[in-house]
């Protein structure tokens, strides 16, 4: 019965998202309307409400803001645009996908994917038009770098987020992540828009802005500030596992906590502006408010969370899925794309699918790879009721036959690849 109100409640955040009412809202009246059906005392629902946003934001919401303070100090400064340029020039005409793909990695690492999607967006077209090939092949390198990055890689807000919630180290994630990361991007990437474009299909005229290389900052720096932060969270997280005492463990422990390497590395940036410091503080506020609304969102999915946890939904799952001899990874994937197909945004799907799957986090699942199962699953078969499915579909200038057949297949591509590779990880 505890499922069937469950699947009510999804249901019912499913019509509020249809009906266009803000995600944060719609989670936290479903998030009260199931815990109520669910039988919880209406007291008992509004503390677990409220422990559920204190505990999902509480270990999260500091790396969230310096990850968008980063983002933005990066996007100001043009050192974006400077690497576009860079590997462009680095790799040539014949390998521009290689060198776009390599762009969306390296931009979507401190960028969230909306921003580093219209950041790129221009460039994308400009590099279409100076070579002479369909926008797509040049565009869907960006897009699966981007969501690559956006599914797998902290600090985005997903995978930060589902880490707080499974308990998961952020560091073994990212390292977790990027061992995914690359070669899914490649395959989505580089490999799959070579099987299916035409080399007529969307080709576009512009200006390759060449005139801007003079206005940028050098190479050397818009790729240290880029990579800072995976840099330090990357060399903090192997330092502190390495045994014994040596001259510099109290500074790597220090550093493989997100906080204080994303905190350290916008302090970095900041030094590095050109513009001055008070001006780089003005972007990092820009760039905090940005995200306002996708903290909230986490919030209240932390909430809806924290419902199912209370409420004994978790566990109910597990004991109805211990018999069925599935991999909790595979079924935590499952779950997840059921619900990314359903809702439509990436990160609803996950949070609410978080809370489901909690129960499932033990020795044949570890949380670093939960995550990693949780984010690709969020990724499965965006359609219609996605946002990100508008949004490639409208700046490419596509029919929906031919969004369904690029965007769609790209991400769930990338979904199931993900899980491959997840899985691979979890049998070694």
């Amino acid at each position: 019965m505890s499922l069937i109100i469950v699947l009510g409640g999804i249901l019912l955040l499913f019509l509020m998202i249809i009906k266009k009412l803000n995600p944060m809202i719609a989670l936290l009246i479903t998030a009260i309307i199931t815990g109520l059906f669910l039988g919880m005392p209406a007291a008992k629902v509004m503390t677990s409400v409220s422990a559920g946003i204190g505990n999902t934001l509480g270990s999260m919401v500091m790396v969230l803001a310096l990850g968008a303070m980063m983002g933005k100090l990066i996007e100001d400064s043009g050192s974006a645009k400077k690497i576009v340029f860079v590997l462009i020039k680095l790799f040539g005409r014949r390998n521009i996908q290689w060198a776009v793909l390599l762009t969306g990695l390296l931009v979507g690492i401190p960028l969230f994917y909306n921003a580093g999607f219209v950041v790129l967006i221009p460039l994308v077209f400009a590099i279409a038009s100076a070579t002479g090939l369909p926008k797509l092949y040049v565009g869907i390198p960006m897009a699966a770098a981007l969501s690559v990055t956006h599914g797998f890689l902290p600090p985005h807000p997903g995978p930060v987020a589902l880490a707080a919630i499974f308990h998961a180290d952020i560091g073994k994630t990212l390292i977790y992540g990027l061992c995914l990361s690359i070669p899914i991007a490649i395959i989505a990437g580089v490999y799959f828009p070579k099987l299916i474009i035409k080399r007529n299909m969307g080709i576009v005229q512009g200006d390759f802005f060449l005139s801007e290389v003079e206005t940028l900052p050098s190479g050397l720096k818009s790729f240290f500030t880029a990579l800072l932060p995976v840099v330090l969270i990357v060399a903090g997280t192997i330092g502190s596992a390495i045994q014994g005492n040596y001259y510099l463990k109290p500074v790597l422990s220090f550093l493989a906590d997100p906080t204080a390497a994303l905190l350290l590395a916008v302090v970095i940036t900041v030094l590095f502006q050109q513009s001055g410091i008070s001006k780089a503080m003005e972007s990092c506020v820009e760039g905090v408010k940005s995200i306002a609304m996708i903290i909230l969102i986490i919030a209240a999915g932390g909430a809806f969370k924290q419902i199912l946890v209370d409420s004994g939904v978790g566990e109910t799952v597990k004991v109805l899925t211990a018999d069925l001899n599935l991999s909790p990874l595979f079924l935590a994937w499952l779950i997840t794309a059921a619900l990314r197909v359903t809702l439509g945004s990436a990160t609803v799907a996950a949070l609410t699918a978080s809370g489901i799957v909690l129960p499932l986090v033990g020795l044949n699942a570890p949380p670093e790879l939960m995550v990693l199962s949780v984010g690709a699953g969020s990724l499965m078969l965006s359609h219609v009721n996605d946002t990100g499915f508008w949004m490639f579909k409208e700046y490419f200038n596509l029919s929906l036959k031919e969004t369904f057949k690029t965007w769609t297949m790209m991400e769930s591509i990338v979904s199931v690849l993900g899980l491959l590779g997840v899985l691979l990880i979890n049998s070694l």
